[in-house]
């Protein structure tokens, strides 16, 4: 199933895969899986493909196994490299701000691995607009640009409307965006009740099923009664990331739209106004759903 999910997102011209140390369970599995499947189906398609890599998060016990130091953030990517069977990958992103690590060292880290050769190029992931800021200044400094911020953005989720896109547009940096169906709130599976065995059931750490709040659950009924009303899923609808410009691209989870891949999402469409098309009138019954 695995390497059939990305046999399918290839074909279709998806040609970057983002992985972190820590994806599992436990710590590590998803480079040990990605490796395999690397090596017994894509090695001769390495020079098209786009592998991005990130650590910051907890990896192992101590007190270099977390967070944003220099040993950590070296560390972290080579032992990344060995279950990944490469010799680097194509972006390396810090994940998140670290409070105690100097910002000037994290950088030193991520510029210390480019010339290294193990990435190509580097970029942060969860940085708010002032750590994007001072970020970017000192790389800027090191001769060392940050090429990509990655962030959390839905409809349920706009904080990277807070500075982080206008930023990203002035300094030349892309913006990649993660979640963008909400981990799943964007599609009709919580309108039936909680799935028992979805990530909701078992892993906090992405979605809480505390959160699914009345007031939630009715804002998605609405959303998605305002789909059908216009032909549309729920699940295409939150495709609305695409019409931003194109300094943000958009991720989907390729387990959410496999079964349908072809006829759900047309992955090379020549622009959003063919498939989505947004009016003001849209933009107002939207917002008036979500109570904005």
């Amino acid at each position: 199933m695995q390497a059939a999910l990305c046999h399918t997102a290839f074909d279709a011209g998806i040609t970057q895969f983002d992985l972190a140390n820590n994806y599992g369970p436990p710590y590590g599995m998803a480079e040990t899986n990605a490796g395999r499947i690397l090596k017994e189906d894509f090695l001769s398609y390495r020079d098209e493909l786009v592998i991005a890599q990130k650590a910051g998060y907890d990896m192992w016990e101590g007190p270099y196994g977390n967070w944003g130091s220099k040993k950590y953030l070296t560390a972290s990517l080579d032992q990344s490299l060995k279950r990944l069977g490469l010799e680097y990958v194509d972006i390396f992103y810090h994940q998140r701000m670290d409070p105690a690590t100097p910002l000037e060292e994290t950088m030193e880290a991520l510029t210390q691995i480019v010339r290294s050769g193990k990435a190509l190029y580097a970029g942060i992931s969860n940085y708010d607009k002032i750590y994007t800021e001072k970020a970017v200044a000192v790389m800027s400094k090191l001769r060392c640009p940050l090429i990509v911020n990655q962030r959390r953005y839905s409809i349920f989720d706009r904080t990277i409307e807070e500075g982080v896109k206008r930023f990203g547009r002035q300094a030349g940096m892309g913006i990649i965006a993660f979640s963008p169906l909400a981990q799943g709130l964007l599609t009709d599976k919580f309108l039936r009740g909680i799935p028992e065995d979805g990530r909701i059931a078992g892993d906090i750490r992405y979605i809480d099923r505390n959160a699914l709040t009345p007031e939630l659950l009715g804002q998605i009924g609405e959303l998605n009664k305002i789909a059908a009303e216009r032909g549309r899923s729920l699940l295409k609808q939150s495709g609305w990331l695409r019409c931003h410009k194109s300094y943000v691209v958009n991720i989907y989870q390729i387990k959410e739209i496999y079964p349908r891949f072809n006829s759900t999402f047309n992955v090379r469409t020549r622009g959003c106004e063919e498939e989505i098309p947004i009016s003001r009138t849209y933009v107002k019954v939207v917002k008036g759903a979500l109570g904005m």
